[in-house]
């Protein structure tokens, strides 16, 4: 049986998936609630497998062991820094203090590929834009699960969620609205 993979993404309306440096938004654009951080660590309550690029990997490895008090962290953050992970990098050579990190190198493609063949548990990946436009575009994507923000930031988002990706038709699997404003939206890819 092959493991499902999903592609597990912030955003806000018009696409972008952070913001400019120095721009003024906090966390979560500054729309966080307890029924989102309370699903986001359900999200993480049964084992997966985590799939990174090197940028997305050093991004969050950078945030967990920054020495910040673990308590001081949302519950969700602390549950995936527990989660073994596989990084796809041909420049990282350190899993820079995640517990169980392996880093790999070669073509993404393939990797994931073997990866979903082999793993007894689910693959997500968190961002790593341009590693999951390539999954996507090779069909290994199995759920696309984008959580909208409500705000729009036309003057200072960067990284469009989507902007490399190819052509896809998507079928809404499952949705909902988190603290009256924020939504999940979980598809199943196909390319055009």
């Amino acid at each position: 049986m092959t493991a499902i993979y999903t592609w597990d993404v912030f955003s806000t309306l018009d696409g972008y998936g952070s913001f400019a440096e120095g721009a003024d938004w906090g966390g979560y654009w500054g729309k966080q609630g307890p029924e989102l951080l309370e699903h986001r660590a359900a999200l993480f309550d049964t084992q997966q497998r985590m799939v990174y690029g090197a940028t997305s990997f050093r991004e969050m490895a950078e945030i967990m062991s920054s020495g910040v008090d673990p308590n001081a962290l949302d519950e969700w953050n602390v549950r995936t820094m527990r989660m073994p992970a596989t990084v796809i990098s041909s420049t990282l050579q350190d899993t820079l203090g995640w517990p169980d990190a392996t880093i790999v190198s070669g073509d993404a493609v393939d990797i994931v590929g073997r990866l979903k063949e082999q793993s007894d548990v689910p693959l997500r990946s968190q961002a790593s834009l341009s590693l999951n436009w390539a999954l996507m575009a090779a069909g290994l994507v199995d759920r696309l699960q984008v959580t909208i923000f409500p705000v729009i930031s036309g003057r200072t988002g960067t990284s469009p969620i989507l902007g490399g990706a190819g052509d896809f038709d998507l079928d809404l699997l499952e949705s909902r609205t988190l603290d009256g404003h924020t939504q999940e939206l979980i598809y199943r890819p196909t390319a055009r």
